[in-house]
């Protein structure tokens, strides 16, 4: 059975498509990895990816991933997958969601994926109707090629989830992995919500035994204050899976209390609804 523990990409067998039980989908996702090779341009503490490398994804297959996709969603709408594999209280499926084991936009071919899952669900009938998410650092929004492919998004009804962790810039370069810049982020952040609607999704946790200081809170509301005309929301989440990175031991959860806290001061400084996943 999948858990909301467990979001292995290789459940299926199959080299672009996954399914996992998803506690902020509430149900099942269909994932499309397109980094089968582990390969991210950030390395996040908390990344749950087994040898995660630096780089981006190898050329893709589209005629393969089509065919995978297809396959799979007709086994959930039309065979016995969601009772074999799936518990009760989660046999619902809510969305196809491309993330995987790296960052989907820096795929070459990322507008044609888009494009790909797009005519597959038309195949389906289901186009319009079963939600498309991009879950992304949002790093690579100056590529004209990665903002057709979230225009073509949108134009399919779906929407973005955006990464942003933290807003100082010393805070970023450590748990992201990457050099900070608040400057960066928020152009991105702003362009990506002209293009489609989009989440701000933040991974909220205790490094080495200290929470996030009462700065790193008010520089993260003095950083979405900015475009909160522009959100749909932030989904603010804890650490649910183990790091399989090397600081893991460094990393634990925040308390159930302490989350709701903060998503509280989000939604009084910023304006901005929070959906609060411990």
């Amino acid at each position: 059975m999948l858990t909301t523990d467990d979001h292995s990409r290789d459940s299926a067998g199959l080299l672009y498509v996954y399914p996992v039980v998803s506690r902020r989908a509430g149900g099942v996702s269909i994932g499309i990895n397109l980094n089968p090779n582990n390969a991210c341009n950030w390395a996040c503490l908390y990344c749950q990816v087994d040898n995660l490398t630096r780089g981006g994804p190898p050329p893709l297959d589209l005629p393969r991933l089509e065919r995978e996709l297809e396959t799979f969603l007709r086994d959930v709408l039309h065979g016995d997958f969601m009772t074999r594999h799936v518990p009760p209280e989660a046999r619902r499926l809510m969305d196809v969601a491309f993330s995987g084991n790296g960052e989907p936009t820096s795929a070459a071919e990322f507008p044609e994926a888009i494009a790909a899952v797009a005519d597959v669900l038309e195949h389906c009938g289901l186009r319009g109707k079963l939600p498309v998410r991009l879950i992304t650092n949002g790093s690579l929004l100056h590529r004209p090629q990665v903002q057709a492919g979230i225009r073509l998004l949108a134009e399919c009804g779906g929407e973005v989830w955006f990464k942003v962790d933290r807003a100082l810039d010393a805070e970023v370069a450590e748990i992201n992995g990457v050099p900070g810049s608040q400057d960066k982020v928020l152009k991105n952040l702003q362009l990506c919500a002209d293009l489609a609607p989009t989440w701000v999704q933040t991974c909220w946790f205790s490094l080495d035994g200290k929470v996030p200081s009462d700065e790193s809170r008010q520089a993260y509301c003095d950083l979405l204050r900015q475009v909160s005309g522009k959100l749909q929301g932030v989904h603010l989440y804890g650490l649910a899976r183990p790091s399989q990175q090397p600081a893991a031991p460094r990393l634990a959860a925040v308390t159930p209390d302490e989350l709701t806290a903060f998503g509280r001061q989000i939604e009084k400084e910023t304006g901005i609804r929070v959906i609060v996943t411990p």
